[in-house]
């Protein structure tokens, strides 16, 4: 664009028919906050800033938001102003006026609306062209229930909208309505707010109102036509907000089945994040990933798995039932891994090449080196683990001490026997070997067989205690 944007989101409102505590804009689809997605598309636009209008839980939506990253440029200007009393959607953009440059275009758009796509916006500020005033309609030949009519003149051109309450029974015939989503320039968009009278059945200063004081200074408004109602589709209801999740999740499978992912059911689906994936990537139903994720050439994700945070390299296959949980400070899977099923990464695990994490094994952590097997009901917690390690059914790195976290060095080539306890700080030396059952409380030189357990004995003749008989 040839003239900055300045981005006002709408999220004052109380959301009264979500029956929730919590603010509606910052109810989650797709794993972020619905007035997210917003601010998200608007960085996409690159925008020069944003104004969110709050009011009902202002101080929670205001720490639940955040400035999204930007590749390259100035950071975007994400700033806050409050709307109270909320007297309508005028008054609410009228609480932006103060922080609007008047050199920019304002493009108006709802938080609680988050699937506007960042194309269908361009569309919109070209037809402003930081002359005119521009709106998104919707038509889709069907009744439009009680959203705001669009009026054209006989020759197409846009008059006014009005209101659904305030609609005669001709105009509520009308199947195009407007979205929500207008852009202006800042200069004009100031006047026409300045215009704004609560004069209707709601007794509130209604933001569409500018239609009709845009067409009476004699400036042209132009309509942005669209069908996708999943775009402009709003929430106010937990019902809605599944619709619209699912809608989220089905055209995020479409995106990656058109780039060769193979989804065993595309309903059964959810990402609520970021996911990337390699050429033939397999994922089986009812997985989840969050975060960050990116799955490497040929990985095979089984049934019912959760990733999230993590890297994942070509080839591996990740059994059913598997959770993987890298937080903050991620999981990274090496090439060939085997992981699963009923596995659980945490943050911190790195696992080399041809790894092998079996059925009810956990890693916190540590860092397994090419070749290294955990195959089942272990613990790996704080433990850096060599090449071609063999770690027994049963053992556990006790890692703590009640303050502190300590480290267990495993060498390469060891053996650890199932049972094991190998109590941190503690290094077990290359090629060595660790008997079942074992305590391990000092270091295992290299190449030797440690053995620590108690003294076998056994009493003949043995009877178990009886309970007393009365």
């Amino acid at each position: 664009m040839t003239f900055p944007v300045d981005v006002v989101v709408m999220a004052a409102g109380k959301g009264t028919r979500m029956k929730s505590l919590r603010p509606k804009v910052l109810h989650r689809l797709g794993g972020r906050a619905l007035a997210q997605h917003v601010i998200d598309c608007a960085a996409r636009l690159s925008a020069r800033s944003v104004v969110v209008i709050t009011g009902h839980g202002a101080e929670l939506v205001e720490a639940g938001l955040s400035t999204p990253p930007v590749a390259e440029g100035e950071p975007l200007a994400l700033r806050y102003v409050r709307q109270e009393p909320q007297l309508g959607t005028g008054h609410a953009v009228q609480q932006a006026v103060p922080v609007l440059p008047d050199d920019g275009v304002v493009l108006v758009l709802n938080g609680d609306v988050p699937l506007i796509e960042p194309g269908t916006l361009q569309q919109l500020l070209q037809a402003c062209g930081g002359q005119h005033l521009a709106l998104l309609s919707v038509d889709t030949g069907s009744d439009a229930g009680s959203y705001g009519r669009l009026l054209r003149a006989p020759d197409g051109a846009v008059q006014a909208i009005v209101e659904f309450k305030d609609a005669t029974d001709a105009q509520r015939r009308t199947t195009e309505w407007y979205s929500g989503v207008m852009a202006a320039p800042a200069r004009l968009l100031k006047s026409w707010l300045a215009q704004l009278t609560n004069n209707n059945s709601q007794g509130e200063y209604y933001l569409t109102d500018v239609v009709r004081h845009a067409v009476a200074g004699g400036h042209g408004v132009r309509a942005i036509v669209t069908d996708d109602e999943v775009q402009v589709a709003g929430v106010n209801s937990p019902q809605q907000l599944a619709e619209l999740e699912r809608a989220y999740q089905r055209r995020a499978a479409d995106r990656l089945m058109a780039q060769g992912v193979r989804l065993a059911d595309p309903a059964r689906f959810d990402v609520r994040g970021e996911l990337v994936c390699g050429q033939d990537v397999e994922i089986d139903v009812n997985c989840v990933f969050e975060g960050t994720v990116e799955l490497g050439q040929g990985v095979r994700i089984g049934a019912h798995c959760v990733v999230a945070n993590a890297r994942i390299d070509a080839g591996v296959v990740i059994h059913p039932f598997t959770h993987i949980d890298g937080d903050r400070q991620g999981v990274v899977v090496g090439a060939g891994s085997l992981v699963g099923p009923f596995a659980r990464l945490r943050p911190g695990a790195r696992l080399g090449a041809e790894v092998h994490i079996g059925n009810f094994v956990e890693v916190k952590n540590s860092t397994l080196a090419d070749g290294a097997k955990a195959n089942h009901l272990a613990y790996l917690g704080d433990a850096t683990v060599g090449e071609r390690v063999n770690y027994g059914a049963g053992s556990i790195t006790a890692n703590y001490d009640g303050a502190n976290k300590h480290r267990t060095v495993i060498e390469a080539d060891v053996h650890v026997g199932s049972n094991s306890v190998l109590v941190a700080p503690v290094t077990l030396g290359a090629g060595g070997t660790v008997g079942a059952g074992s305590v391990i409380t000092k270091d295992a030189p290299a190449g030797a067989l440690s053995v620590v357990r108690g003294k076998p004995f056994t009493v003949p003749g043995w009877k178990r205690p009886a309970k007393k008989s009365g």
